[in-house]
């Protein structure tokens, strides 16, 4: 569970509301039976978990496919949106999914899974039960797949433009982790962006256009890693040819002539770090060897318990996954209402509408975090917790 004595305390949670929110409401298992040219029949796991609809339905999370998924990682990521969703103060509760596959199999037996992904689970997404999103392993292309087999623009978040998605869906997340980056180097750093680095882990979806808006925002981007290894250099990176390499090579390993493990990673004299890959990856271990004196975690849960520890006895703040990544969350809530009321939007108003929400939510969590005493973390769980029980009550809940 999410919450700990101290966020238990500060909102002054009754035991009924503890029990509804400390295990998930509920979990769906089955298996995707589907012919792969590479591989002949398969039978592949998914999850399906809703952790707590009070503020829904629909229950929203995204669809994260890899040989690495289970259950239980499943059941903790949706808890994690619900907490996000309602910091947000979005009408969702908290979902999400899971397929055992590799992600790096051919877009067209991805799209097989998908859709059979969406025929398991049909009845959910064709009553509004769940609504899901890329996250690790999926895009734009295998939401399109979900759409296909139901034929419902409200059904998914996160679709190609073509099919009713929302210009600046692809680059939410990252832009909201740039946005939340800039206000947490004003008000608490009392410093501007444009003097700082950054050491950015994960250069996929989030992290590269994490990488892209703070370099246009002005900060100094030196180091970014992904699975294979990374690249540095002193006097920035260009973010753009560092895209190409990608492209082209599919790890920005040796970008530059340059090599850069993760581990090497956390131990850099930055100002900034931005774990933007898997969970995780902050821990005891290494915690100690960071040096960066804030931490923004693009990735879902990517610091542990322990680890965060450590960074607070050392004066490094942290901003929340729940906080700094929920761009994401709050473009596909846009996204969603498009479908339903037929409207049409721009990505220039997506990039506002995410700057405007996060903003307010980030200074609302530094004002509770000044009057409490509490670090950002638990400041936003405990925002988030007192949104999540006054919905109990005004539904009868509790």
């Amino acid at each position: 569970m999410l919450l700990d004595e101290d966020v238990i305390k500060i909102v002054g949670i009754g035991d009924r509301a503890l029990t509804i929110l400390s295990e998930a409401d509920k979990i769906i298992e089955t298996r995707l039976h589907v012919d792969l040219p590479s591989e002949g029949p398969v039978s592949i796991p998914a999850y399906v978990v809703y952790h707590n609809a009070v503020r829904g339905p629909p229950c929203k999370g995204g669809i994260r496919m890899s040989l690495n998924v289970t259950l239980q990682e499943t059941i903790e990521l949706a808890e994690i949106m619900t907490y996000k969703n309602a910091l947000m103060d979005l009408p969702f509760g908290g979902g999400k999914s899971s397929i055992k596959a590799d992600s790096e199999l051919p877009p067209r037996e991805k799209a097989l899974i998908m859709r059979e992904f969406a025929h398991k689970i049909r009845a959910e997404l064709a009553s509004g039960a769940y609504v899901p999103a890329p996250d690790l392993g999926t895009g734009p292309r295998e939401m399109a797949a979900i759409f296909g087999e139901l034929h419902m623009r409200e059904c998914v978040t996160g679709k190609p433009i073509g099919i009713g998605g929302l210009p600046g869906r692809l680059e939410a997340t990252g832009y909201g982790v740039a946005a939340v980056t800039e206000r947490a180097v004003k008000e608490i750093m009392d410093s501007d962006i444009s003097d700082l680095t950054v050491g950015v882990q994960g250069f996929g979806n989030v992290g590269s256009w994490a990488c892209t808006f703070l370099s246009e925002r002005g900060a100094k981007i030196i180091a970014v890693t992904d699975y294979k290894g990374g690249t540095i250099n002193r006097e920035g990176i260009d973010v753009e040819e560092l895209k190409a390499y990608v492209a082209k090579f599919g790890t920005v390993d040796g970008f530059g002539g340059k090599h850069l493990s993760n581990e090497d990673l956390f131990k850099l004299d930055v100002d900034i770090l931005v774990p933007a890959a898997i969970g995780g990856v902050v821990t005891e271990e290494n915690a100690g060897d960071i040096r960066a004196r804030l931490i923004v975690e693009g990735a879902n849960a990517p610091t542990t318990r322990k680890g965060e520890e450590i960074l607070l006895k050392k004066g490094t703040v942290i901003i929340p996954d729940i906080l700094a990544n929920a761009g994401g969350v709050v473009a596909s809530y846009d996204e969603w209402i498009m479908a339903k009321s037929g409207s049409r939007t721009n990505k220039k108003e997506t990039f506002a509408s995410i700057e405007k929400i996060l903003t307010e939510v980030f200074d609302e969590v530094l004002s509770f975090s000044s009057d409490h005493q509490l670090p950002l973390r638990k400041s936003a769980l405990a925002l988030a917790t007192i949104r999540l029980v006054r919905t109990m009550e005004a539904r009868g809940w509790i």
